[in-house]
């Protein structure tokens, strides 16, 4: 069931949402969205990707988890590959009869860009944690949605791969950065360029997975996370996955004076429950 907003605008409703090939069931705290176009092995479209925004938007602020996977035994085929053909995706403007007729410039397709994108930057808030669950093939936009995420579960059988460069295109759904800051600019470059499967174990060996199971444990194994994340204070988690967050672009010294910062904050919010009358 789609759960109200709290915020300026609404969710999708069930219409809407079934025509991005998506489900929401929000309950209380935890959020789960799947990926469910199974007769287009989940292959996703930009109507997909900006009805995320706006369920990012739009979710309650009582929400903490978010877990993410796809319908049947795949997590995602990546983009339609519809996108790219002069008629498009039913009910979709085509990104390509724009471009071959000149009535589209560069500055609009940066606007377009930009607009796919914030389905996947949201699940970066400090304020929730999100996690992939993934079963089978996760590629192209499946693997930057899966990159996304702040934990990746994966069944035995998953398997991760950067096709958008034997289209002839790079991947733009903010998944480069997430890539080259786990396993490296030189694996990220070998993965992207090769265009090859990672497997799970493999996935595993790289930092790609936070937890590998049988293909029969996912669920139970995504159940036991998000129940151990729902045991850590909400504000205590927030306040770490930001400091965890600005970590890599810190220096050691700026990194101890943000530490310094956080706690000072956790510290007087602690103490203040604490006082009589509280």
């Amino acid at each position: 069931m789609a759960q109200a907003s709290s915020g300026p605008g609404t969710l999708p409703s069930e219409e809407e949402l079934a025509q991005a090939g998506l489900r929401l069931v929000v309950n209380g705290p935890v959020a789960r969205i799947t990926i469910s176009r199974p007769e287009k092995r989940n292959a996703m479209t930009g109507r997909t990707w900006t009805t995320l925004a706006r369920i990012g938007q739009n979710l309650h602020k009582e929400v903490r988890i978010v877990v993410i996977t796809g319908e049947g035994d795949i997590f995602s085929a990546g983009i339609d590959l519809k996108m790219f053909t002069p008629e498009g995706v039913d009910g979709e403007r085509s990104i390509v009869t724009g471009l071959v007729d000149g009535s589209t410039d560069d500055a609009e397709l940066d606007t377009y860009i930009t607009e796919l994108q914030e389905g996947f930057l949201w699940l970066r808030r400090p304020d929730l944690v999100t996690i992939a669950a993934v079963r089978g093939h996760a590629i192209g936009a499946g693997f930057q949605l899966a990159l996304s995420c702040d934990l990746r579960i994966l069944a035995d059988d998953a398997k991760f791969s950067m096709k958008e460069p034997a289209l002839g295109l790079i991947p733009d759904l903010t998944g480069t950065k997430p890539l080259v800051d786990i396993v490296g600019v030189h694996r990220a470059t070998e993965i992207c360029l090769t265009t090859r499967q990672v497997e799970a174990d493999e996935a595993r060996e790289l930092g790609l997975a936070t937890l590998v199971v049988g293909a029969d444990e996912l669920d139970g194994a995504v159940d036991d996370a998000v129940a151990a994340l729902l045991e850590i204070d909400p504000e205590a988690a927030a306040a770490t996955k930001a400091l965890l967050w600005q970590a890599p672009d810190n220096t050691l010294e700026e990194q101890a004076a943000a530490e310094r910062v956080a706690q000072t904050g956790r510290l007087n919010a602690l103490a203040k429950t604490m006082r009589p009358g509280s």
